[in-house]
């Protein structure tokens, strides 16, 4: 099975401060058709205007990776942990029995512009988490870095949950294969660029949906870069 989904066909928020697009159902937008993609809940494109952000709100059993493509996200919670991620970083907070946090556009003349991914852990009720990691440009060049997994392997950082995520930098001839053990199944979202996967060509915002295939296949890029979920 393979269904693609474009990105004009994503729900959309326009706040003022901030543009949203919706993969799956959120807040106001609501589609029965795009609940998520087995744990996989909630991926939202957002692009949040110079010194305005998200102020301190809660959360609770949701795995919420962030994913920096310009600009620079600050984040302050109420288990002591502040950073600033920018462009090559990944911050996974584990909301877990409950987490208050906030997130503004660090960047006082830039618009930032990020994705915010929601996965549902395996158990509900874990103890809060929050960790960062960098992965440069050379890490994901012509290959799917691993950058979120359930046991935090090569250097990933963990969620609760079988599952896993890869990120990719594409152009020209780089191409890379990824294996599908049976019975899972793969979400592609384009963050930026163009890409063939398994001979459909996905540009910015598209998303693909595979499964009952035996391996994924990126090539053909045009200054792609692409996230990868490998779910259960």
């Amino acid at each position: 099975m393979i269904e693609i989904r474009r990105s004009e066909e994503r729900g959309y928020a326009d706040h003022g401060w901030l543009q949203s697009f919706h993969s799956f159902s959120f807040a106001g937008y609501h589609d029965p058709r795009h609940m998520g993609f087995g744990p996989l809940r909630v991926i939202n494109e957002d692009r949040v205007a110079p010194g305005t952000g998200f102020g301190a709100h809660g959360h609770r059993d949701m795995e919420i990776i962030s994913y920096v493509l310009d600009g620079a996200l600050a984040h302050r919670d109420n288990m002591g942990n502040g950073s600033v991620i920018r462009p090559g970083d990944v911050q996974r907070m584990s909301a877990g029995r409950g987490v208050q946090h906030s997130e503004f556009n660090h960047d006082k003349l830039g618009q930032t512009h990020f994705l915010q991914i929601w996965i549902e852990p395996s158990a509900r009720g874990i103890e809060p988490g929050y960790e960062d990691r960098r992965f440069d440009a050379d890490a994901k060049r012509g290959r799917l870095a691993l950058i979120a997994s359930s046991d935090g392997r090569d250097g990933s950082v963990t969620i609760h949950q079988d599952a896993s995520v890869h990120a990719g930098l594409f152009d020209g001839d780089e191409r890379a294969e990824l294996p599908i053990a049976p019975g899972r199944r793969i979400y592609v979202h384009m963050a930026r660029g163009a890409l063939m996967v398994n001979g459909q060509r996905l540009e910015a915002g598209d998303a693909l949906k595979l499964a009952g295939e035996e391996r994924l296949v990126l090539e053909g890029g045009r200054e792609a870069e692409v996230l990868v979920f490998d779910l259960p």
